[in-house]
């Protein structure tokens, strides 16, 4: 051996000898956490995935998720499809089941082919990159970055399971448009579940892995098409498929089906919104709350007090001491609402709106007080835009800005291009502000509720036309006037009292003396069978003023108001006698609940919309159940069920029993229109479900100037119609239209009256 190749050889192993040992040094010293970053064992143990919470109907569909980053689902590896798992192994990692971690066999054929024969990094490693690893500013960066993740990967390969890391991964990647994790990218693509993914679907989202934005399917789908045959080339090829089905599954299209993920979209948006507030609700301080709305606060104290659900995630904290937080620890909240009732009761809202809504716009066309009534003047009409222009965010900007009274409004009325709402779909126009304040005003608002009598249930919930351009929920959050709807309250005290259906007076009008000694006689428009003797049945179905009138005067204004607020009525009432004819405010939840207490003998049950809250491991967080309240006697129930059924075949809701809805099932229900028509109302209920509606415009000097079309028998009572048909259209939901009211034989609405008393 010549000396030049002696010390060519020392010098070689020598060199090759403290490359190795800087490499072992700069391993150990990462393992100790000396140099780098390597996260805590506990890190490594508990993963800090963010994972938005999940909101599901009682049928197991997915209604929303809350989410503040990222919109990442976590799933279980039993509901992923195999053909994603093979999909994965066969493309990113082939010997991922062998391997610890890091492939040095892969990595060195990186190395060597400067990465053209494909990247070296192991799923492991890539998964470490995912969660631990920030963004790399340039190559070097990214260089010293890679021998921290080789060192997490190796724990992470000793602490965890290879399916445990596979689900890891999946549950972690970004595949664009809020779609984070596989259960979202299914999703957000395909409108399925991880576990339903066809191979050519399983292989595109994997194809995304290697680059989501070159792989874009939406921008891209030629390219990602390519991408999708790669990848299940790389299946055939380790014999995941066969060639046949390969080559047959390469000549298909992508076939997306895109659904995009926004909140103000999608199934239940106002109920997702309700839920949302009351979850994340804080302790009600009464310091919090203006004056002129502390019945509110008296309303949310009592509901953190008493109701589980409010403040949920400000009452319960997780194993590390710390309040859940809705938007990144993965709950999974399963509520009441059926997704199918859901969807009817959202098409019977749109449906009818947009009918009612060009009745609206042909009344009010060419009139200058549009869209308010003609019993306003110009200046409160002036008045009521300025309020409105006050509460915009446009306002509030500019006043924060610093920009004075004048500039504002000369801002509000400089036209500028803008779209605005239409049921048709966005319409580009040139408005003012102020015009396109008007013009959305012109837009009735509507709040519907339909729930199970007996165990409190809310099985569809629409607080408004639609979502994203009307948020203020008219199903909880609003209070109208309820009108003629307050009748059965009033009706109700009278049999609470010892009065039956079946007992007469006279049809005439009654004055009513007020506490302030003023004189009150309400009128009855269409007011029949003038001075005749008629029953309190009739004068229920009728809708009568006057003997509704009759009532009042035997009673307090206060006796009515409790009972009132014993069938639920949270808000204040005003105790005058006026009130029998409906000048209260209160919400649909309100009235949907309250009317319950007619089919369940007397007891009223709480709406309740939510069953039980799962982490995202699964295990229950907690359970709800429904609270009942006794309000009236079963015999008293039975008298209100006769006359309000009544209403229905005989009364104001016969439209109910027409060709149009077909309605023939045991029905009662009332209708109620308020003061000049401002508030159309329904509340009905078959045996098995209770449902509510009002229709109504933003402000109460918006509503029909014609009566006929303004009324709650047009308004609200044909979205109850339409419901109604649809649920009991289908069979699959399971409610019986020979179902009966549970009324015992016995029970006779005529017991009691008078010799001689007829029932009319």
């Amino acid at each position: 051996m010549t000396t030049f190749r002696r010390k060519f050889l020392v010098w070689f192993w020598g060199i090759f000898s403290a490359g190795l040992l800087a490499a072992w040094l700069v391993f150990f010293m990462i393992a100790k956490g000396w140099l780098g970053y390597l996260p805590p064992l506990e890190e490594l143990q508990n993963p800090q995935n963010r994972f938005a919470s999940e909101v599901f109907s009682s049928d197991m569909q997915s209604l929303g998720r809350y989410y503040r980053y990222e919109n990442r689902v976590s799933v279980r590896y039993s509901d992923l499809s195999p053909h994603v798992i093979h999909a994965l192994i066969a493309t990113e990692d082939a010997r991922f089941k062998n391997h610890t971690g890091v492939d040095f066999k892969s990595f060195f054929r990186a190395l060597l082919t400067l990465g053209k024969a494909g990247g070296g990094s192991t799923l492991t490693q890539q998964l470490a990159k995912q969660i631990w690893s920030p963004r790399a500013s340039n190559s070097f960066q990214r260089l010293l970055q890679k021998p921290n993740e080789w060192v997490i990967a190796t724990e992470l390969e000793r602490l965890y399971s290879k399916d445990e890391i596979l689900l890891m991964y999946l549950n972690q990647f970004d595949f664009l448009y809020n779609a984070v994790g596989i259960k979202s990218a299914a999703q957000v693509y395909f409108s399925t579940t991880p576990a339903e993914l066809k191979i050519e679907e399983a292989a595109m989202l994997v194809g995304m892995c290697k680059n989501p934005s070159l792989y874009n399917p939406i921008r891209h789908p030629e390219r990602t098409t390519t991408r999708r045959n790669t990848v299940l080339n790389q299946m055939e090829k380790y014999n995941y498929i066969t060639q046949e089905e390969c080559d047959s599954l390469k000549q298909l299209p992508l076939a997306i089906r895109y659904r995009s993920v926004d909140h103000k979209q999608g199934p239940a948006p106002y109920l997702r919104e309700f839920l949302r507030k009351i979850l994340t609700a804080k302790e009600p301080k009464e310091s919090d709350y203006p004056e002129w709305n502390r019945v509110q606060y008296r309303i949310d104290r009592q509901q953190w007090e008493e109701n589980p659900l409010y403040g949920f995630c400000n009452k319960n904290k997780k194993p590390d001491g710390h309040y859940y937080d809705l938007y990144q620890d993965g709950l999974r909240i399963f509520t009441t609402i059926d997704s199918r009732m859901q969807q009817y009761a959202e098409t019977a809202v749109h449906e009818h709106m947009v009918y009612k809504q060009k009745q609206f716009f042909q009344e009010k066309k060419g009139r200058s007080y549009a869209p308010y009534s003609r019993d306003m003047s110009r200046e409160q009409i002036d008045a009521s835009m300025r309020r409105s222009m006050r509460q915009t965010d446009r306002y509030r900007n500019m006043k924060a800005a610093g920009y004075n009274a004048n500039d504002i409004e000369k801002a509000f009325n400089t036209p500028c291009e803008m779209q605005v709402f239409s049921y048709d779909g966005l319409i580009d126009t040139v408005f003012t502000p102020m015009d396109s304040i008007r013009w959305l005003k012109y837009y009735l608002r509507c709040g519907f509720m339909a729930i199970e009598p007996h165990n409190g249930h809310v099985k569809a919930y629409v607080g408004g036309p639609d979502f994203t351009h009307f948020q203020f929920d008219q199903a909880t959050q609003g209070r109208r006037q309820i009108g003629s709807t307050v009748k059965p309250y009033l009706f109700t005290l009278a049999m609470d009292e010892g009065m039956w259906p079946c007992d007469q007076v006279q049809n005439v009008a009654y004055t009513l003396v007020d506490a302030n000694g003023k004189h009150w006689t309400p009128k009855d428009a269409h007011a029949e069978n003038v001075g005749e003797m008629v029953t309190l049945t009739w004068g229920l179905k009728k809708s009568s003023n006057w003997i509704t009138a009759y009532l009042m005067s035997l009673f307090t204004p206060d006796q009515l108001a409790k009972l009132m607020h014993s069938f639920g009525i949270k808000g204040d009432i005003d105790a005058v006698v006026s009130m029998c004819l409906g000048t209260c405010d209160v919400s649909v939840e309100e009235m949907v609940d309250a009317y319950t207490t007619f089919v369940n003998k007397g007891i009223r049950t709480e709406p309740l919309y939510v069953t039980r809250i799962e982490d995202n491991m699964g295990n229950i967080l907690a359970t709800f159940q429904p609270k009942s309240h006794e309000v009236i006697s079963e015999l008293t129930s039975y008298k209100m069920l006769h006359m309000l059924q009544k209403v229905v075949t005989e009364g104001t809701g016969m439209r109910l029993r027409g060709s149009q809805y077909q309605l023939y099932m045991p029905l009662g229900g009332k209708t109620g229109t308020s003061q000049n028509h401002s508030d159309g109302w329904f509340v009905g209920f078959t045996p098995e479900l209770v449902a509510g509606c009002w229709v109504g415009g933003e402000d109460r000097s918006i509503h029909f100037d014609n009566m006929d079309r303004g009324q709650g028998a047009r308004t609200a009572l044909p979205i109850f119609g339409a419901f109604m048909k649809s649920v009991y259209d289908d069979a699959d939901l399971g409610y019986d239209r020979n179902a009966s009211f549970d009324v015992p034989e016995w029970f006779d609405p005529m017991a009691g009256c008078k010799d001689g008393n007829a029932a009319r």
